[in-house]
């Protein structure tokens, strides 16, 4: 039963394990080359004429906004610091259309004038041409409810723009008699950014409630070409009437309709909450997320939506792939603003958080961030949940990490402490299998006889075995794969943290060994060769081989079973190395290095522990051995047939 057990489980890991690295992922996105503009002077504010109505209805107000389009910069805070940014404005619908993080960087071991250079900060928003006209983020959209008072879009109309304190003012009236007013500020030191919308009622009469559509962050580039994490993604999170809190990752479409034109359109799918906590885009290492400041606003989000937009340059320079050119996701959040009585303005303040999936800084921010972390980690194919288990995991490497002050030692140091929690439970396996192969030996003449003696007939062969089985408790101990039991959450969850762990991000161990979240990458070879299972081979990585060497080596150590079938799974478990090695080949270092240190710390076990400490496989007189599980199933079943039969017998003398 166990050996059939045993295979089910590493075949279903081999499934499950390739399942995860064969699902299809977005294609990576093609960055156009950075345009860096001048920084604005501080103070300057270009006065423009009030534009024309932009159709024949008559003006209910003051007509406000710019007649060309403009572009403010601004680097606020100190850059290499906290909270630092490089943000560019545009007055073409009140857009961010780009926004650095002036912290960190596209590269490692950069000296302090590359690091001054904005373009090696990281690009945390983007701007690209979609579906025919250019994207923005922080854009502000009128719903059904409130379109009769725009007389053009609001997110393609020219705003009045101009520089407050850490930050931008925008404002626009159409002469509809409303004026909408969209501020943004930046909070030195923090990851903070405080949007404020505004509305003033200028000469309506009546009041009434107007939905609209904000979209906090609409170009989020991929931040790195790893194929075994979906990048970028779209997230909510809420709570339900019963506030119990529930998030949705919003998920990015492997297929989407097609219009009469053959080419794919964008999708959308609304998430309701009763109670909508916050809601945004991230990719790899880096997130924006939107939530409202206060309780008026929390109200005022009544759910979020995603979207996908289609790469107009990237859809042109490569017409062959048109349907791969969605991969840029957006959510957006609608809200429901109450128009104020005339002549009155009400605003809405929100909050939104603008970088990296750093854990302690984003519960810092708000403690709801933990549905993104969670989510992250998430679960094992669906199976079993992974956050408990990661969290733990990502803990105990924060404090071997302050100890030792270096991310690799801190998981050789995890893998140490894994080992020796185990060692008990891995010694008493050892001990019960090694007593069971003993006892095989004492019993296999008689089962060759058995053999030999009913070669004919296997039925009843297998019959016999499986009655000597019983009766002298032949049965492999349940506790000989216990250990892996154990290890393979450990494994899976280390996988899961590794993957998006964010401080793992250019993290360097030792020697060729520069980033622990990337492979080890010891030579680049600058092929474009594309194999199945790997994928493509861009550099050579040491780690998953020298992976592949220690676990075969530690397989060749394990004793060789007397039973036929259980020498036929450790043959089948040699392959085992091979296939991890090939998945694993262009997955984070930080886990081949994990893995080199665990079968490190086996062979060690098998090769000096034992032989200073041997296996105690002594066998118990005759008649003193404890009964195994399967004996006294044997034992209850022969004690319930005697019964049965003492019962008819009874029953039949009555008669």
């Amino acid at each position: 039963m166990e050996k059939r057990l045993l295979t089910a489980l590493v075949l279903s890991t081999v499934v499950l394990v390739a399942w995860q690295f064969f699902a299809p992922k977005p294609p990576e996105p093609q960055r156009p080359p950075l345009a860096i503009e001048a920084p604005v002077e501080a103070g300057l504010h270009v006065e423009t004429k009030a534009p024309k109505p932009l159709d024949d209805r008559p003006l209910l107000g003051p007509v406000v906004g710019e007649e060309s389009e403009r572009a403010l910069t601004f680097v606020f805070g100190t850059p290499g610091t906290q909270g630092s940014y490089r943000a560019t404005f545009s007055n073409r619908g009140a857009r961010l259309t780009e926004l650095k993080l002036a912290n960190f960087y596209d590269q490692i071991g950069l000296d302090d004038a590359a690091r001054a250079d904005a373009a090696h900060w990281v690009t945390l928003l983007d701007s690209k041409a979609c579906g025919g006209s250019s994207t923005g983020s922080l854009a502000w959209k009128s719903e059904p409810s409130s379109l009769d008072l725009e007389r053009e879009p609001l997110d393609q109309a020219l705003w009045r723009m101009r520089e407050i304190e850490h930050g931008v003012e925008f404002d626009l009236a159409q002469g509809s008699g409303v004026r909408w007013i969209k501020r943004v500020r930046f909070n030195p030191g923090t990851y903070r950014i405080d949007l404020e919308l505004a509305i003033e009622n200028q000469t309506l009469e009546g009041a009434r409630r107007l939905g609209y559509a904000f979209t906090p962050a609409e170009i989020l580039p991929q931040d790195s070409a790893d194929r075994f994490y979906v990048d970028p993604q779209a997230i909510a999170a809420g709570r339900t009437s019963e506030d119990l809190p529930r998030r949705a990752m919003l998920p990015v479409a492997k297929s989407v309709p097609r219009d009469d034109s053959g080419r794919e359109r964008s999708n959308t799918f609304e998430v309701p909450f009763d109670e909508l906590s916050f809601a945004g885009v991230h990719n790899h290492y880096f997130a924006v997320l939107v939530r409202g400041a206060n309780d008026l606003t929390r109200a005022s989000m009544t759910s979020a939506r995603w979207r996908r937009l289609y790469d107009d340059a990237a859809g042109r320079a490569n017409p062959q792939k048109a349907a791969e050119q969605w991969k840029f996701v957006v959510t957006d959040v609608v809200v429901e603003l109450d128009l104020p009585n005339k002549g009155e303005t009400r605003s809405y303040p929100y909050v939104l958080y603008a970088g990296p999936k750093d854990t302690p800084v984003m519960y810092a921010e708000h403690g709801d961030f933990e549905a993104l972390v969670d989510g992250d980690i998430g679960s094992f194919c669906g199976l079993f949940s992974l956050a408990g288990l990661g969290a733990v995991l990502v803990a105990t490497l924060r404090f071997f990490h302050a100890i030792v002050g270096n991310w690799g030692w801190a998981i050789i140091f995890l893998t140490l402490v894994v080992r020796l929690m185990l060692y008990p439970i891995n010694r008493r396996s050892q001990t019960a299998m090694a007593r069971f192969q003993k006892k095989m030996k004492r019993f296999q003449p008689e089962l060759d006889a058995i053999k030999s003696r009913h070669e004919d007939d296997p039925a009843k062969s297998r019959k016999l075995q499986q009655e000597l089985f019983a009766r002298e408790g032949l049965t492999p101990p349940l506790g000989g794969c216990l250990p892996m039991f154990i290890q393979m959450p450990v494994f899976f969850g280390l996988y899961a943290c590794l993957r998006t762990a964010f401080e793992l991000r250019h993290a360097p161990f030792a020697l060729w060994i520069e980033d622990l979240s990337k492979p080890d990458a010891m030579l680049t070879l600058n092929l474009d060769t594309h194999l199945p299972f790997i994928g493509v081979i861009e550099t050579f990585n040491l780690l998953p081989i020298l992976m592949i060497v220690l676990w075969v080596w530690q397989q060749k150590l394990m004793p060789v079973p007397t039973d036929e079938q259980a020498a036929k799974m450790q043959r089948m478990m040699m392959w085992m190395p091979a296939i991890m090695g090939i998945f694993l080949y262009n997955y984070a270092s930080g886990l081949s290095l994990y893995m080199i240190v665990q079968s490190g710390l086996g062979i060690l076990e098998m090769t000096v522990v034992k032989k200073i400490w041997p296996i105690d496989d002594s066998l118990p007189p005759p008649g003193q051995e404890k009964k195994s599980w399967m004996q006294k199933m044997m034992a209850r079943a022969e004690e319930a047939q005697r019964s049965a039969e003492a019962s008819r017998g009874k029953g039949g003398k009555r008669k």
